[in-house]
């Protein structure tokens, strides 16, 4: 049983003063309250997101982990259905959001966009939400692009619901790269260099408008505005589209062109 609190009696050198005034403020969250699901096996999102809301005073991130298996597979992927609710109810319980954000790209396709909004929607209704596959789309229209060269670390069965769910929304796959590795955590590894490296191979193949880089877990974002002034495309990835999609959701305007082209976009 909780005891009812007790009075805090000074000892004879102490003197206590209680019930001082003070008056509050907007605290860290008074511009926007972003919720973020992390799989249990990300070494990645958390990292990226950090560097990009770090000078947007008044932002505050807030994140919570869903239970995954490493190993990324059709079967493991759809298994995280449901999770995600429970994982959506641990962040800042009692307290609003402007938007919750569900780190997974290939699970969101797997599962479904829908399937996936619903789930946070139920201990979170009306809440704005976002994969980083929503996000893509969203940037791919912002950015004007139909053409995408996708770039991804998974293996040839998650590959097809990748290609094939881009395909079905519209918007044309003429190239398609794989590093062909399906453990999270060697993807986690994957150098910058390798995936500057994978982007110029599939830019060689066929005219772009854009790049894609599927998978929380790959580095992108620090190189993404270099990368782009090689190319010439617009470059973004899992972590970088969802971060700007999820600011913008959540009414964060600000141009960051130090995060590339898209970060100076507003949502089409």
């Amino acid at each position: 049983m909780n005891e009812a609190p007790r009075n805090l009696k000074p000892a004879p050198e102490m003197i206590l003063i209680e019930h001082l005034p003070f008056v509050t403020d907007g605290g860290i969250a008074s511009r926007a309250r972003i919720g973020l699901m992390v799989l249990a096996t990300d070494f990645t999102i958390e990292h990226e997101w950090r560097q990009i809301m770090a000078g947007l005073a008044g932002v505050a991130l807030y994140q919570s982990r869903i239970l995954n298996d490493s190993q990324i597979t059709p079967e493991t992927l759809r298994a995280m259905d449901p999770r995600s609710a429970a994982a959506t109810d641990v962040l800042r319980p009692g307290s609003p959001l402007d938007v919750v954000a569900y780190g997974c790209t290939s699970a969101s396709m797997a599962i479904g966009e829908e399937k996936v909004f619903e789930k946070i929607r139920s201990v979170r209704p009306g809440v704005s939400c976002t994969t980083p596959i929503t996000a893509a789309f969203a940037a791919f229209r912002a950015l004007g692009a139909k053409r995408i060269g996708v770039l991804t670390p998974y293996r040839a069965d998650v590959n097809r619901i990748v290609a094939d769910y881009i395909r079905a929304r519209g918007f044309e796959v003429p190239v398609f790269g794989s590093f062909s590795e399906q453990d999270d955590g060697i993807v986690a590894r994957i150098a910058p260099a390798s995936i500057k490296e994978g982007i110029a191979a599939i830019m060689a193949k066929a005219p772009i408008d854009a790049v894609f880089v599927s998978c929380t877990s790959v580095r992108l974002a620090e190189a993404a505005a270099a990368i782009e002034a090689a190319i010439g495309v617009p470059v973004t990835s899992s972590n970088h589209a969802m971060a700007w999609h999820a600011l913008r959701l959540a009414g964060v305007a600000d141009a960051m062109p130090q995060w590339g082209r898209l970060f100076t976009r507003p949502l089409a």
